[in-house]
């Protein structure tokens, strides 16, 4: 007889795991016990033969419940106890500070899904149904260990019913946190925006009420969306009126993937997404005709795109004449989504016809998560639902916390070598994103049980409010504050998931506050445990008005060709390859005049070398956009006219010590104009501007002698540039990285942070290296 102490960590909490390892050390004739450790992971006590253990650990690994997964396993042999049976034991709270990890919120399984329309099932057409398998987690849970009265559950009761399944450690549903019935469990209302309530089947009168051209506030898992026929033009017209958003593409959810492959093209790698558990939103290419109405997604050849993940979703399509519905966040432009019953009825009045609420709370918010293929790689655009809790490795082993960057953002808590990235935040320039920003911080705190700081990151733009925060925080738990700079943290991030210790980094993006108070976003850097060099930029170019020119594109291409052109002549120059451009000014041609002054003088105008505003100044150029209604919109439709072209023109953008003169390339696409197509201009732009920054990587990649060249970057979702990059790279022999679970834009920065932080404090980095 032998007796064995196992302590398992990993994600071992909400997947069914402790009643997996009942039923293993059951078929193996073991006695003991198995316990869960609340943040501390799993305990498991086993007896008997020395055999039967090393089967029993064999199947531990190989037969594991599809969400788990194992990190670690401690093994120390034990006296035998004399246990009388296997059993599970009860939960302790773990304040050890341990390493076990919540899983995400589940999509609903194969099994409860066809659970959700038999007739002969206590639980048919019940929205909530959920197992061990599926279902809210990360949105429910308020502490460790992941028992129901740690839960928004602890609010329902179960009925004798779901409790016997409950305790029963051979079904589906024993320990199912989420688990009830129509008896038990949540219900759903339906009321109109005044507050009435409405009576009759609640899904089923959605289902109509969307397919007669209504709007309706639909609450789930994770928030509040709105949700309007997606093949109803005028519907899905109203809604942008409604909340705002005249441009911005509206995510859509179909009722099957069939339904997809009728008007997207899906790859296979985006069919996994889409059907994974995570259920995000995949951004595919529009298959054209596109059958859809164009004013889903305005001027682009993608669409996002996610399938049904809860059993309301299921329940309102089978209602439903309708195969997609328009399935948006209900807020409006850069405030959180609406979560709360009571927010609901004062801030969604105005944009929906009716409202169906379920009386769950929902304690964590947590937005859909966006994803997109580029260049076949999956590139997370934003990391919310499906995603969250999940950790990164980072190979520093401390306590901190990563604030992110000011747009997009999701911060970052770093403990026992890993990163926590939060769920997606928002925009942190408005107060109400900050606060709830402030409470997800202290949410993840508790849960991850971590009570000090060891660092506290933040960017080093001293206008951010992450970064005033991360100043307030450290003051208020006398933590050292460091600060990083934005595109270090950008490049760092790809070093975290692809596990490097060096590598020259392409940093494309929009704006990052540079260490000489220049705004960047075209750079090459070497970043290594020893070093970190800015090695090549975009030559800097003029921005009248500062931030104004990335709202506003036309400031840009003005300032760029100031650079080549007198500005007596840059009125001319536009008026004759884009006329309507000025249009695109809030004052038409008096801030037009202000801009040529502002450009004469040198007066309230910054420097920058950003690879966005080169990107949105081309779209102006080209007349594809000459406004930004929302982040990247420029870029993103002249991406999308790209797609169109065929013909390379071989546009070449000169590189002079180390600057890469992108005034050259807005000369080329002007002289190119009486001779090309538009499409084919800005396809070879796009290449131009991809082969330039791919040879001064490759060429400063040997004089450092590294062999792996990472990208990084609100740029580095952008499929021709990426695909070209990358194709040089590997042509030349060197390794291609870009990350696919950290996002590439602002959403990441954290984990990029939380690397620089672990380098600075194991001594490799100076706080000057990362300043200066």
């Amino acid at each position: 007889m032998k007796a064995y102490h196992l302590h398992v960590q990993g994600i071992v909490q909400a997947v069914g795991f402790r009643p997996f390892v009942y039923r293993i050390a059951h078929e193996h004739n073991l006695k003991g016990y198995v316990k869960n450790l609340g943040d501390a992971g799993v305990e498991i006590v086993v007896e008997g033969r020395e055999e039967d253990i090393e089967a029993f650990l064999r199947d531990l690994h190989r037969k594991k419940p599809p969400l788990a997964r194992i990190d670690k396993v401690e093994k120390r042999e034990i006296p035998p106890q004399g246990f009388p049976e296997f059993y599970i034991e009860r939960s302790s709270k773990g304040e050890n500070g341990g390493d076990s990890i919540i899983p995400p919120d589940i999509a609903i399984c194969e099994d409860c899904l066809r659970e959700l329309f038999d007739p002969t099932n206590k639980r048919y057409m019940y929205p909530f149904i959920v197992c061990t398998n599926c279902g809210p987690r990360f949105t429910i849970i308020e502490d460790l260990p992941y028992d129901r009265e740690n839960t928004t559950m602890r609010e329902f009761p179960m009925c004798d019913f779901c409790e016997s399944e409950y305790k029963d450690p051979l079904n589906r549903r024993y320990h199912a946190e989420p688990t009830a019935c129509p008896v038990c469990g949540p219900s759903y209302r339906l009321y109109t925006n005044d507050g009435k309530e409405l009576t009759g089947d609640p899904l089923k009168k959605v289902a109509e009420l969307i397919d007669k051209g209504y709007i309706v506030a639909i609450k789930g898992i994770g928030g509040i969306h709105l949700a309007c026929d997606a093949t109803n033009e005028e519907a899905v017209a109203e809604l942008r009126r409604r909340v705002s958003r005249p441009q911005k593409p509206f995510a859509i959810m179909a009722d099957s993937l069939e339904t997809v492959k009728s008007f997207a093209y899906v790859s296979t790698e985006e069919e996994e997404e889409l059907t994974s558990y995570r259920r995000p939103i995949v951004a595919l290419r529009k298959k054209e005709p596109f059958p859809l109405p164009e004013n889903l997604a305005p001027g682009l050849h993608t669409i996002g795109v996610m399938l049904p993940y809860s059993g309301t979703h299921h329940i309102l399509f089978h209602w439903s004449r309708s195969r997609v519905y328009v399935m948006t966040s209900a807020n409006y432009p850069g405030m959180p989504m609406v979560k709360d019953n009571e927010k609901a009825f004062k801030e969604l009045k105005e944009m929906a016809d009716y409202l169906l609420l379920h009386n769950r709370k929902i304690l964590n918010r947590a937005d859909d998560s966006v994803v997109r293929f580029v260049d076949g790689n999956r590139a997370v655009i934003r990391r919310s639902r499906g995603f969250v809790p999940l950790p990164v490795e980072i190979p520093f082993d401390y306590s901190g916390l990563a604030v992110g960057a000011e747009l997009m953002n999701a911060f970052g808590v770093a403990k026992n070598g890993k990163v926590y990235p939060s769920q997606y935040i928002g925009d942190t320039g408005k107060l109400e994103v900050l606060e709830f920003m402030r409470e997800a911080i202290a949410h993840f705190r508790k849960i991850l049980r971590v009570k000090d700081f060891d660092l506290i990151i933040a960017d080093l733009h001293p206008g951010y409010n992450t970064t005033k925060l991360a100043m307030e925080l450290a003051n208020e738990l006398d933590v050292e504050l460091l600060q990083v700079q934005h595109h270090y943290a950008h490049i760092a991030s790809v070093l975290a998931e692809r596990n490097l210790e060096s590598a020259v980094g392409i940093a494309l993006d929009g704006v990052g506050y540079g260490t000489d108070g220049n705004v960047w976003g075209g750079e090459v850097l070497y970043l290594s445990y020893e070093d970190v060099e800015r090695l090549a930029h975009i030559d800097y170019y003029p921005l009248p008005g500062g931030d104004l020119a990335s709202y506003y594109p036309l400031r840009a291409l003005m300032g760029i060709l100031s650079k080549v052109y007198p500005v007596e002549e840059l009125e001319g120059i536009i008026r004759s390859c884009c006329p309507r451009a000025l249009e695109g000014l809030r004052y038409g041609k008096v801030e037009f005049n202000v801009i040529l002054n502002q450009l004469a003088k040198g007066l309230n105008t910054v420097y920058a070398s950003s690879t966005g505003r080169v990107l949105d100044s081309l779209a102006v150029l080209l007349n594809v956009a000459y406004v930004r209604h929302y982040e990247g919109e420029p870029a993103m439709k002249l991406e999308s006219f790209a797609m169109k072209g065929k013909n390379d023109l071989k546009f070449e953008v000169p590189v002079e010590g180390g600057r890469i003169r992108v005034e050259e390339l807005l000369v080329q696409v002007l002289g190119a104009r009486e001779k090309a197509s538009p499409a084919d201009i800005a396809y070879s732009a796009h290449l131009a501007l991809a082969r330039a920054f791919a040879n001064v990587a490759m060429e400063k990649a040997r004089e450092f002698g590294v062999k792996d060249v990472a990208i990084s970057g609100g740029v580095a979702y952008n499929e021709l540039i990426v695909k070209t990059i990358r194709k040089a790279v590997e042509a030349s022999g060197l390794r291609f990285h870009a990350t696919v679970e950290v996002p590439r834009g602002d959403n990441g920065i954290n984990v990029g942070q939380a690397f620089l932080g672990g380098l600075y404090l194991e001594g490799y980095l100076s706080r000057e290296d990362l300043m200066m």
